[in-house]
């Protein structure tokens, strides 16, 4: 295991719906024995109202997970902590938010609302040390999605879900921060060993270029 001499340190996985974020966090926070912060999805008041009706929704659902991720993130600046977490406050306010206002599904009135708050956060909190970007075509998002079966998350469209990969894309390419991109296609660390491995290798490769 790859001794960490950092008091804390912030890993995050990003990627979109069905690409495996929760799944590696999980794992990867047993190995390195980091405290891992889930999206806060089963208790979350919004979700599945938002799934049967998004343009009601919408707003209410992005305001909540603003909030729930601005607080891990306040919670882990005040503490000395090493935390994995699972998808960022970036990805709210750079890809889910904008997306939802782009479908006419947020109004252009509460979407300038959300930004406003989101620049004034944004003000107050640092970039993860290290980004993990889980890149995954359509097809292996929709298979992945099926298998965990999630009842609010059957009404998901692929259009929906194919605008949400440009936008992860989009973003991606302008980050400025530490990063790593893993093509997750072809990969299958839930149940082989040795794709959890290359993940880690790679991982420890980046994490060692931090100190």
């Amino acid at each position: 295991m790859l001794l960490i001499k950092s008091i804390y340190m912030h890993l995050a996985i990003a990627g979109n719906i069905g690409s495996g974020k929760t799944t590696l966090t999980t794992l990867l926070a047993r190995h390195y024995k980091f405290e891992p912060h889930y999206e806060d999805v089963e208790d979350n008041p919004y979700i599945s109202d938002f799934y049967e009706d998004m343009q009601r929704w919408a707003f209410n659902l992005q305001i909540y997970f603003l909030h729930s991720r601005y607080n891990t993130l306040l919670q882990f600046q005040k503490g000395k902590k090493k935390i994995i977490q699972d998808r960022t406050i970036y990805e709210d306010a750079h890809i889910f938010a904008p997306n939802l206002h782009s479908m006419g599904l947020m109004s252009t009135r509460d979407f300038e609302t959300y930004q406003k708050l989101f620049e004034s956060i944004s003000q107050t909190i640092k970039a993860p040390d290290l980004l993990v970007y889980l890149r995954a075509t359509i097809p292996s998002l929709v298979n992945n999605i099926q298998k965990r079966g999630r009842e609010y998350e059957d009404s998901i469209r692929l259009d929906y879900l194919r605008r949400l990969n440009e936008r992860y894309e989009a973003w991606i390419s302008t980050y400025k921060h530490k990063l790593l991109i893993i093509d997750v296609d072809n990969l299958n660390f839930a149940e082989k060993p040795e794709d959890l491995g290359l993940v880690i290798d790679k991982i420890e490769a980046e994490i060692n270029g931090l100190f």
